[in-house]
């Protein structure tokens, strides 16, 4: 797992007016979207900044450069397994909003029986991460909490990226000295579950765009989603679920 994907949405209050049709939704004020992935840690990523904001989280998705790496060859190798098999598409938490791919894990939202209850409560659990990444965001930076004040948008692009960059810098600032989380726990052990980053970028670079077009149709699997998700289950029940249950 890579991190959890999320969108926030930044108010412009000094939209020009030509625009804010495009930029306004329900709420009637106009936003600009923030795609971001987070970490346990609160370490962002990958962001991605500018869309209007009446775009959801698809139409974003749709536009977002977020597998761009992993189509183009660029992307670090991974290699995991789960419940015994073996993957080479790292994935990402998400809500349920987001489609059923083989790079996405969506709760489960109508759980039956121990299994699924105890899938839903961890991933929904670890896909907070995200939204408190905005949260910690915000709360550092009183000028991305505020509505943008700014008429130029390339301006506001400059501010949200270095709002970013200086929050990426704090979290890893403190993730040696000050940090009490203990990661013991999210690291791997005897399970049925393993998993290996291979920091060399691939050799296998599509070399045309029949080539892409198949790395994309992977990434958009939904028969690989639903065996990733189905032994992602089994190997949170294995790890965690059968002492409680036996309690």
């Amino acid at each position: 797992m890579i991190g959890s994907i999320d969108c926030m949405h930044w108010e412009w209050k000094n939209c020009p007016t030509a625009w804010k049709g495009q930029y306004s939704r329900g709420s009637g004020k106009p936003t600009i979207v923030l795609e971001a992935v987070a970490s346990y840690d609160l370490w962002i990523w990958h962001a991605f900044f500018g869309p209007p904001g009446t775009l959801n989280d698809i139409n974003v998705l749709d536009r977002s450069p977020v597998f761009d790496d992993i189509i183009n060859g660029q992307a670090p190798q991974v290699d995991f397994s789960v419940n015994g098999k073996e993957y080479d598409l790292a994935y990402y938490l998400t809500d349920g909003i987001y489609p059923k791919w083989a790079t996405f894990i969506q709760s489960i939202s109508l759980p039956q029986g121990p299994k699924a209850v105890l899938f839903a409560q961890h991933q929904e659990a670890a896909r907070k991460d995200v939204e408190r990444a905005f949260g910690v965001l915000q709360a550092r930076f009183a000028i991305v909490k505020n509505p943008a004040l700014c008429w130029d948008k390339v301006k506001i692009e400059k501010i949200m990226r270095a709002s970013i960059i200086l929050h990426n810098m704090i979290v890893e600032n403190e993730r040696d000295e000050c940090s009490q989380f203990d990661v013991s726990g999210l690291q791997q052990g005897e399970g049925s579950g393993s998993s290996h980053v291979d920091l060399t970028y691939s050799t296998d670079i599509p070399t045309n765009i029949a080539n892409q077009m198949g790395v994309r149709t992977r990434i958009r699997d939904r028969q690989a989603h639903q065996q990733l998700k189905g032994d992602l289950v089994e190997h949170i029940w294995h790890k965690f679920g059968r002492d409680q249950h036996n309690n």
